[in-house]
C-alpha cells in the first residue's frame, strides 16, 4: 500500500496514548518517561514516517512493538521500527505465521498464549488473547492508567466489517467482543480501521453481528440460498454503519459461506442442502 504524507497524522487519544494514522489504517502507541510502546507498523512507507515523527515530537527511544496479529497489512514495516533495545511483541500463533509465511518484517522475540502485561514508566499495557477472531494470534491491548483499549479488524466502529468477511471468524468475533465487554470496563475504544468510540459503540457492534449471524443463520435452516438471503435481509436498525449498502450483502455471504465451510449447513438432515 502507498499513503500521501498528507495521510500520515498522530491524533493524542487520551493522556499518554495516541493513535498514527496511515490512510484507512490506524495503530496505537503509548508514550512514557521510559520509552514508547508501539503498536502495528502498518507499511514500510507508514513506519518511515512515524520513526522520523517520534524522534520529533518525543524525546524517549521505542522500547516495544507489538503487533495485533499476523495480517501483512499490518505488520509489514516492523523491520524500520525494530532495533537492539526494541523488544517485538506478538501472540504465539501470529509469531508463528510470520515465521512460517516468512513474512518480510520483524519477527517477534517475545510471545505469550493467554496474556502479557508489559510494565513502562507508571504505565502499562495488557495484552489478551480472545480465540480466534480474525488472522491468527489477534489480540487485544488495553492502555493503562489511560484506560483505552485497542483492537484491530474483528471490532470495528461506525463502519461494516470488511466486505465478505476474508480471514474471520464469525463465532469468534462474536465470543472476543462479548468478552472484552465483560472484562475490566475501557474508557475509550480505538480500533486499526474506522471510527473511535466508547462502550455504547462496541455494544452497537456487537449487535450488529449478532443480528447478522442470526438472521443468515435462520434463513438456511429454512432452507434458504445465498441470493434469497441477500434479497430479504436488511437490518435496517444498523444503516448508521458505513457502506452499509455496499457490503451488507458481501457480509451475509461472509457468513454464508462460515456456516457452508466451518458447520457444513449443507450437509445436515434438517436442511434441505440441495437448496443451499
Amino acid at each position: 500500500m502507498t499513503e500521501a504524507q498528507s495521510e500520515y497524522r498522530i491524533t493524542q487519544v487520551k493522556d499518554n496514548v495516541y493513535r498514527f494514522t496511515a490512510g484507512h489504517y490506524h495503530s496505537a502507541f503509548m508514550v512514557t518517561d521510559k520509552g514508547i510502546f508501539l503498536t502495528d507498523p502498518i507499511s514500510p512507507e507508514a513506519a518511515q514516517w512515524l520513526k522520523r515523527a517520534l524522534a520529533e515530537r518525543f524525546e524517549v527511544p521505542i522500547r516495544y512493538m507489538a503487533y495485533s496479529h499476523n495480517h501483512v497489512d499490518h505488520t509489514l514495516g516492523g523491520d524500520v521500527l525494530d532495533g537492539p533495545d526494541v523488544t517485538v511483541i506478538a501472540h504465539q500463533y501470529a509469531a508463528e505465521d510470520l515465521e512460517w509465511t516468512r513474512a518480510p518484517t520483524a519477527l517477534p522475540e517475545l510471545t505469550f498464549t493467554d496474556e502479557l502485561l508489559v510494565n513502562l514508566g507508571g504505565s502499562h499495557v495488557a495484552l489478551r488473547y480472545h480465540g480466534p477472531n480474525n488472522g491468527r494470534g489477534s489480540v487485544s491491548m488495553h492502555f493503562m492508567p489511560a484506560n483505552v483499549l485497542y483492537v484491530v479488524d474483528w471490532i470495528v466502529l461506525g463502519r461494516m466489517p470488511y466486505q465478505d468477511l476474508p480471514g474471520y471468524d464469525i463465532h469468534g468475533m462474536i465470543r472476543s467482543t462479548r468478552q472484552v465487554l465483560r472484562e475490566v470496563p475501557f474508557d475509550t475504544f480505538v480500533g486499526g480501521h474506522a471510527e473511535i468510540g466508547g462502550r455504547k459503540e462496541v455494544e452497537h457492534y456487537l449487535a450488529y453481528l449478532e443480528g447478522l449471524y442470526g438472521a443468515v443463520r435462520d434463513g438456511m435452516l429454512e432452507g434458504k440460498n445465498l441470493a434469497t438471503l441477500q434479497a430479504e435481509i436488511a437490518l435496517p436498525e444498523y444503516r448508521d454503519l458505513k457502506m452499509y449498502e455496499e457490503w451488507l450483502p458481501l457480509n451475509i455471504e461472509g457468513v454464508y459461506r462460515t456456516l457452508i465451510d466451518a458447520s457444513y449447513f449443507d450437509r445436515r438432515p434438517d436442511i434441505d442442502g440441495k437448496n443451499l
